[in-house]
This record gives C-alpha cells, sequence and structure tokens, in this order.
C-alpha cells in the first residue's frame, strides 16, 4: 500500500500548519460509487473495472456505511467460487473510518498505521460521504505546499497566529501556562494543542527527542478527552527546566484506574473504535513515555492526569 512520506515529530513548522489547517473533506472524493448489500460481488467486480477503483464501500439506502469490497475480497470471491454472492455475505465489516472534520494530520497518520488503500468519509451524523486514497493526500498537498512556498517566499517569517495565542502568560517563577479546551468529538481542533506545544519546544530549542515524548503524551491524552469524555482542558505548564501536562475532564470517568493502565484493555464504543482510537493504548504510552505520571478518576467524576518531563537532555 501506498505510505505518505511524512514525519509530523520533524516536520518544517509550514508543513504541520498545512496538515492542521487542510481537513479530510478538502481532499476526499465526492460523491462516490457505492454498492447495496444486495448487489453481487460479479457486479461490483465489473464496477471496479470500469472505474478503475481499487474499493468500493457498501451503503444501506440512507447512506449508512455498512462495509466495503477491495480488490482482496474479489479475489477471494474468485478463488472460493462465491463471486455470484451478494456483498453483504463477504464485505469487510470491521472498517477503520475517517470523519469529513478531522484535519490532514490524521489522514497522513492513519495511512501510515494502516495497510488499507482507502477510508471512508463520513460526516457528524455517521453518513457516508466520502472516500479518500493516499493519493488524494499527496497530490492535494503539493498543491497546498507549493501555494505556502510562495506565501512564504513574498512575506517575512512571522509566528502563526495559534502560536501566538499558545503562549500565554509567564508568571514570576518564570513558568508559562498554556491551555487548550477540547470538545466531544469535535476532530476540527483535535490535536491543535499537541502540534502548538510541539512547535513552541522546538522554537525554544529543546531536545527533538524529549520533544517527540512530549507530542506522545499530550496527543493521547488530547485524544482520550476528545473520544471519551464530554470535554475538558489540557494545562502545559512550561518551565526553565521541565514540563508538566494537566489534563482535566468531565464525564464518565474511569470505574477502575489500575484496568485502564493495562495494556488493551478498553470499554471504547463500536464508534470510537471504527475511528481507530479504542486499543486500550492512551494512558499505558502516556506513562511509559513521561518522567512522571499521576491519574485521578472514578465513575461520574471526571479524570485529571498529570505528567511530568524534564526538558534537559
Amino acid at each position: 500500500m501506498l505510505a505518505i512520506p511524512i514525519n509530523q515529530d520533524n516536520s518544517p513548522e509550514a508543513v504541520l500548519e498545512v496538515l492542521f489547517r487542510l481537513k479530510v473533506r478538502d481532499v476526499m472524493t465526492h460523491p462516490i460509487l457505492t454498492a447495496r448489500p444486495s448487489d453481487t460481488l460479479r457486479h461490483i467486480q465489473q464496477v471496479m473495472k470500469k472505474n478503475r477503483i481499487t474499493g468500493v464501500p457498501v451503503a444501506d439506502d440512507g447512506g449508512a456505511l455498512l462495509g466495503i469490497v477491495s480488490m482482496d475480497d474479489i479475489v477471494s470471491a474468485l478463488d472460493n467460487g462465491w463471486i455470484e454472492d451478494a456483498a453483504s455475505l463477504h464485505m469487510t465489516t470491521n472498517v477503520i473510518v475517517l470523519q469529513e472534520s478531522m484535519s490532514l494530520s490524521f489522514c497522513v497518520s492513519y495511512f501510515n498505521r494502516y495497510a488499507f488503500g482507502r477510508f471512508p468519509v463520513l460526516d457528524a451524523a455517521s453518513r457516508l460521504v466520502g472516500i479518500v486514497t493516499a493519493s488524494d493526500v499527496i497530490s492535494t498537498l503539493l498543491v497546498a505546499l507549493n501555494k505556502e512556498v510562495e506565501r512564504l517566499e513574498q512575506t517575512a517569517p512571522q509566528t502563526s497566529p495559534q502560536a501566538a495565542d499558545a503562549a500565554g502568560e509567564a508568571v514570576a517563577s518564570g513558568e508559562r501556562v498554556v491551555e487548550f479546551r477540547t470538545e466531544p468529538f469535535n476532530f476540527g481542533t483535535a490535536g491543535q494543542a499537541s502540534t502548538e506545544i510541539k512547535k513552541l519546544l522546538k522554537a525554544s530549542g529543546v531536545e527533538a527527542a524529549i520533544t517527540r515524548r512530549i507530542g506522545i503524551a499530550s496527543y493521547e491524552l488530547e485524544i482520550n478527552q476528545v473520544v471519551h469524555s464530554e470535554g475538558g482542558v489540557m494545562r502545559y505548564r512550561i518551565g526553565p527546566d521541565s514540563l508538566v501536562i494537566e489534563a482535566e475532564d468531565t464525564g464518565p470517568g474511569i470505574p477502575d484506574v489500575e484496568k485502564a493502565m493495562t495494556e488493551g484493555f478498553s470499554t471504547a464504543s463500536e464508534r470510537v473504535r471504527s475511528l481507530g482510537f479504542g486499543a486500550g493504548m492512551g494512558l499505558p504510552n502516556t506513562k511509559r513515555v513521561s518522567d512522571s505520571f499521576e491519574i485521578r478518576s472514578s465513575a461520574g467524576s471526571g479524570t485529571f492526569v498529570r505528567v511530568g518531563f524534564s526538558l534537559k537532555p
């Protein structure tokens, strides 16, 4: 499968700006060809051949995604003699999807994480509205980055509005406090906190390996709030030699914190899993990369996580 050769940990600031500014809706193909669950795999094969595509989503009359038929599914059907069967009998139903409001950074990470050739795209009401391939992403990125290069050549370097807003206020102790709000299933801004903090640390000359660890912890905690809580705040306390992340949310809380810290344990809903989250690695990953880790939570009380990092090599 085609991967997207972008390392979001080490990419230039201009690339990160483009990845966050563009949304999945800007790169997806729409309207799209779909199949009905009653269509035969033979019919879908002919649709693929005629339109030179390698996958067709299967949806009901209301636009709800039911599954997807890929070229692998067609090959299996030919090998096993069920090419005349209905798509509903052999389509892939465990489908990872993207939301149209997600930033392009999600799209890039999905293609580099999963061995899929395409991802169906849903709107806020979970209706199928498009499909995106790695080629779609790369072609759109090339155009956007060329425009960004032209803009940078014509203007003097300036601090981005987001970074300026994120700078916070320095207090007497020399500590800078930066805050970002999160909202449930708002993927339009999800990832902003992690992106901005990495940019601030990079501009401050913090070692790349330390910045990467902080970025991992920040992203995991931020996404946890977006997909598991009713919203919250990501707070960053940046001192001369250390950084502390405080992630505080309202919502269902965690009934059993010890289980939640076990790799692979998750209570994620089907919707969360379909979006590529809920593998049960968020909190364990956060603890693994941090220098200090503290969590407080109980059923119905929300969750508070504090992690610390030394900024010295």
